[in-house]
């Protein structure tokens, strides 16, 4: 347990939060047993990792004055105090997607899509907020062995600050789990690491849920194949002609949706762990003067 509250201390002190509320208020589970995602998988978790549920992931969230999804499955982080990353995972009730496309994903046509949106986005934000696409990290690919899509996006603030969001998208019966790295730029790759060495070999969908159990007869079919779905389930054509945010926007606006385009997200969240960080480091130093 102390381990546990060290490490959660260090998540919390780049969140603004309390170490003293840390341990009393979140269950966590360490590694070297199995935990489940819900109904939808399991992971048989890695001894150096430690696990919160959906109900704590949510916790957290809001705790940290950051709104939950509703569809979050778990959270994985690592034990040692040291280590900053976390992996969020979520399920996304889309309908069976089709992989038909696997050898048609075309990640120039993509990146175009993703500056053009951005761009277009940039022009309501301020200076300083806008977000860049520079390229890809890792271009999307499709494993059709386990049904994995993968992709990781590089960008930049205004600043030359740079952000990156890794994503895999694993396919199932119904839908997709998405497990979404949280890291930064300077510890990314060996963060990266952790997620397909130790996470993923070890995540095993469920019987009832995995995409070979399709049945065409009864399931549901999403809409999008693979491009849609990295196109955040905005088809390639119509992110084309308006920008793949503007097209979220567009969509969120017309069922009332609150839509959080994960790039951004990424780069926004980190940036705001960093910079709360600073104003609490600032804080302190403001108070020891003023005992001074």
């Amino acid at each position: 347990m102390k381990k546990h509250w060290i490490h959660l201390s260090l998540v919390l002190c780049l969140l603004g939060g309390s170490t003293v509320s840390a341990e009393q208020n979140y269950n966590w589970i360490e590694g070297g047993t199995k935990v489940s995602l819900k109904q939808v998988a399991t992971v048989d978790l890695d001894p150096s990792l430690v696990f919160l549920d959906a109900e704590n992931t949510m916790k957290m969230s809001r705790d940290n004055n950051q709104k939950p999804r509703g569809n979050e499955l778990g959270s994985i982080f690592s034990a040692d105090e040291k280590e900053q990353w976390s992996v969020i995972f979520r399920y996304e009730d889309t309908g069976y997607i089709k992989d038909a496309d696997k050898e048609k994903i075309d990640p120039k046509a993509i990146l175009k899509s993703y500056k053009e949106g951005t761009e277009e986005a940039n022009k309501e934000r301020t200076e300083g907020t806008r977000i860049h696409v520079t390229g890809w990290d890792v271009e999307p690919f499709y494993d059709k062995a386990t049904h994995n899509l993968t992709w990781s996006m590089l960008a930049e603030y205004d600043d030359k600050e740079q952000l990156v969001n890794y994503n895999v998208r694993m396919l199932t019966r119904e839908g997709y789990i998405s497990a979404i790295l949280i890291s930064d730029p300077k510890n990314r790759e060996t963060d990266k690491k952790q997620l397909i060495e130790k996470i993923l070999p070890k995540l095993t969908v469920n019987a009832g849920e995995k995409y070979e159990e399709f049945n065409a007869s009864t399931d549901k079919v999403s809409q999008y194949g693979l491009t849609g779905l990295i196109l955040g389930g905005a088809g390639l054509v119509i992110a084309k002609k308006v920008g793949l945010i503007a097209t979220l926007l567009l969509v969120g606006k017309k069922f009332g949706l609150v839509i959080l385009v994960a790039l951004g997200a990424l780069g926004t969240f980190i940036k705001k762990l960093f910079s709360r960080k600073k104003r609490a480091e600032a804080d302190e130093r403001s108070a020891e003067q003023e005992n001074l």
